[in-house]
């Protein structure tokens, strides 16, 4: 089937309509009508080709919400109707310990909702800048919040479980003090998961503008990182930090934060390294510094469970499909808060139809 789409053909040509093809339902595929896809600052790097190995032409868009349209015949998970969603994930190798243990964002042969391989025209799969999308139904999570709050839970897919899951591994809860380095995409989730966990939030924006925001969204207490004072107030008191920040950055500053065996854990991707940190900052307190890449396909269910019952759900900003390219600039200024999601009823009549 065809169906219109929001795409780029060159990292230097702006997104533009388009139509694609997708496959019709197989055996134990789960075709879903797009309401809403979130924009993702990952979008804009693949779609200029800023990561390499962006293939063309490019529909991006991984933080799809839903209604499933048709199933296939060996489908019982899901029927037509069903509220749902799709994230980062839309494959993997099925078979190997990282998928047998739920983790199949760590599979070495995982498949990107797009940019990634597969059988359907063109070669490589098509994101969520689109009207429908076939998924098989192993990758397909089940959204319970209410109707109303579909736009600000796309973002949950990819930004909620980034931040979602290092807070589960590194077992943040009650008593725990938490650091949110950064109030952004990522951050204001960061911040409310946390909150919800029941520990005590300590936000850090570089941004004095910031203190009142980040305190509406649950932290407990708010850090501007460019004043020595403030920083030095909280050296050696943090259990956890969750850093957010998408630029290189001093991570030794953060690092002195933490307790003994406190943990700083990456979440943002910067495009060139961070300067590396002084090893005694790890040593002399049994410190970690770690990564985490989104989340499994059941932590995401945990994820998107565990929101719907706290209320949880992104500030958004709602666009129309035609705004894409002017989303795409104002987010290289920081001018969103916190994420744009792009109303996808609008992509039939931005595309012509």
């Amino acid at each position: 089937m065809t169906v219109k789409a929001y795409g780029a053909y060159a990292s230097d040509r702006p997104l533009q309509p388009l139509e694609i093809a997708r496959r019709a339902p197989g055996a134990h595929d789960v075709q879903i009508g797009i309401a809403y896809c979130g924009v993702c600052h990952s979008d804009l790097h693949q779609v200029r080709s800023e990561w390499a190995g962006t293939l063309y032409p490019c529909v991006p868009g991984h933080e799809i919400v839903g209604r499933v349209v048709a199933v296939g015949a060996q489908v019982s998970a899901f029927q037509a109707g069903d509220l749902v969603g799709v994230g980062c994930i839309v494959d993997s190798c099925r078979h190997c310990q990282d998928c047998d243990e739920g983790l199949e964002n760590y599979c070495g042969h995982m498949v990107g909702t797009y940019n990634g391989p597969t059988e359907d025209a063109p070669g490589h799969t098509l994101g969520g800048y689109s009207q429908q999308i076939v998924v098989h139904e192993r990758y397909v999570l089940r959204v319970r919040h209410p109707q109303g709050q579909l736009a600000a839970v796309a973002p949950l897919l990819c930004a909620g479980i980034t931040t979602y899951s290092p807070l589960r591994h590194w077992k943040v809860g009650l008593g725990h003090r938490v650091g949110v380095v950064g109030i952004g995409g990522l951050g204001h989730l960061g911040i409310k998961l946390a909150h919800a966990m029941g520990a005590h939030v300590v936000a850090f924006t570089t941004s004095e503008s910031k203190r009142a925001a980040a305190l509406s969204l649950g932290a407990h207490e708010v850090v501007v990182s460019r004043h020595p004072q403030e920083m030095a107030a909280h050296a050696n008191s943090l259990d956890f930090i969750l850093n957010t920040v998408a630029a290189p950055h001093d991570l030794d500053a953060f690092l002195r934060l933490l307790r003994r065996d406190g943990a700083m854990t990456l979440v943002g991707a910067p495009a060139s390294p961070h300067p590396s940190p002084n090893v005694f900052n790890l040593i002399m307190k049994r410190r970690t510094l770690a990564g985490s890449l989104i989340g499994g396909i059941p932590e995401t269910q945990e994820m998107l469970d565990f929101c719907a019952e706290h209320g949880i759900v992104a500030d958004i900003e709602l666009i129309r499909a035609d705004e894409i390219n002017t989303a795409y600039e104002r987010m290289l200024k920081g001018d969103v808060q916190y994420r744009f999601v792009i109303d996808i009823a609008t992509l039939a009549e931005s595309a012509g139809a």
